[in-house]
């Protein structure tokens, strides 16, 4: 299985092993990981069965005000943006991220990313099974316009009590 990590993140792929297929043909991502897996699932030529989709990013339906606002906090106060950020992607959990934490420069990309229909028409055409992981208390993404916009090519699992890490425990 290929992972793919999230923004400022690094090894937190034992995050989700509850949900993970260990299959050598399974890529999967977690939030802006989950792009890149996305794209490395379009441009490989090697087989892939199975892409699972771990809270991608999704804001290609927040206006651009919101996104350069995001930009503008995180280049006024770094720290103070990912201490926020960190907390957000844990909760309702109470799991300590910062020793996932990694330096990243991808904010830019996390936040415009377009996901391309027809990509994942074609994923799906070629016969890769697309799974989307959803935590249904998530203060990142908006999961139900999130669902709406990956459900013709998908499946969607909702976990319940759950934020953008998948996790309701207080580990």
């Amino acid at each position: 299985m290929t992972f793919f990590s999230g923004f400022s993140l690094k090894g937190e792929s034992e995050l989700f092993e509850a949900y993970h297929d260990s299959s050598d043909f399974t890529v999967s991502g977690f939030s802006l990981g989950a792009i890149d897996a996305f794209e490395y699932v379009c441009a490989s030529k090697n087989r892939v069965d199975k892409l699972q989709l771990f809270s991608p990013a999704f804001f290609q339906d927040k206006e651009d005000k919101f996104k350069r606002l995001q930009e503008i906090y995180y280049k006024k106060d770094k720290a103070l943006y990912v201490k926020n950020f960190l907390e957000n992607i844990s909760y309702p959990s109470k799991l300590d991220m910062k020793r996932y934490y990694h330096d990243s420069s991808d904010l830019h990309k996390l936040l415009y990313y377009n996901w391309s229909i027809t990509s994942l028409q074609r994923l799906v055409d070629k016969g890769v099974m697309i799974e989307v992981y959803l935590g249904s208390c998530d203060k990142i993404i908006d999961i139900e316009k999130t669902k709406a916009f990956f459900q013709p090519y998908a499946s969607i699992i909702e976990i319940k009590n759950t934020g953008h890490i998948l996790r309701n425990d207080n580990g």
